[in-house]
């Protein structure tokens, strides 16, 4: 589904990104503020009262970016699948162990998934993003490479917090941990996206 925004000029006669910069941090407040809450709520009371609170956040948040936003990503929305069944799972079973594993298996199938694609000649990235983002295929190629090996590195790091510290540094490595790692990877790719950068028709 594709969703016109309408672009607005400012006092200069040029266009404003202001909706273009609302819409980007409407979107990163819902997908981080359940996130958010599960750190604070694991803070003042334990993973399991969190995990309460953290699977019908996530539901709504993706509701609400539906609703507010006319779309809702594929990685925010399989992340909140996982969210739904590990933390069900956890709820039902009285276990952590389902909640902490989440983001270890889920890192781990998205790196899978990108290496699978490689091996097969395929970039899935370009798939995802390839109306956002025009590069070589060869820029496609790199460029899934290093996210595969990205969310391997997540994987990784996720088993090694989890089993060593406790549930309040755990759920606070991911928000202030995961997300700024996350950030930065990102920006570091933009070097690759302007060498590999292809034209859009």
């Amino acid at each position: 589904m594709t969703v016109t925004i309408d672009v607005k000029q400012d006092v200069s006669g040029q266009p404003s990104t202001a909706p273009l910069v609302q819409r980007r941090l409407l979107k990163l407040a819902l997908e981080i503020g359940p996130l958010v809450a599960f750190f604070t709520i694991t803070n003042l009371y334990d993973i399991y009262i969190a995990t309460a609170c953290f699977v019908p956040m996530t539901v709504v948040s993706l509701i609400a970016s539906w609703l507010l936003l006319k779309r809702v990503a594929m990685m925010p929305l399989i992340s909140g699948f996982f969210v739904v069944v590990f933390g069900g799972m956890t709820l039902y079973l009285h276990n952590d162990l389902f909640i902490k594993m989440k983001p270890t298996i889920l890192d781990s199938l998205f790196a899978a998934i990108l290496f699978g694609g490689l091996l097969m000649g395929k970039s899935w990235l370009k798939y995802l993003f390839e109306d956002e983002i025009h590069l070589t295929d060869d820029g496609w190629r790199i460029l899934t490479f290093r996210w595969a090996c990205f969310f391997a590195l997540l994987a990784v790091l996720n088993e090694i917090i989890w089993r060593n510290f406790s549930p309040a540094f755990w759920s606070g490595f991911k928000l202030y941990g995961i997300i700024p790692l996350t950030i930065i990877f990102t920006l570091s790719q933009l070097g690759l996206l302007k060498k590999y950068e292809a034209s859009a028709n």
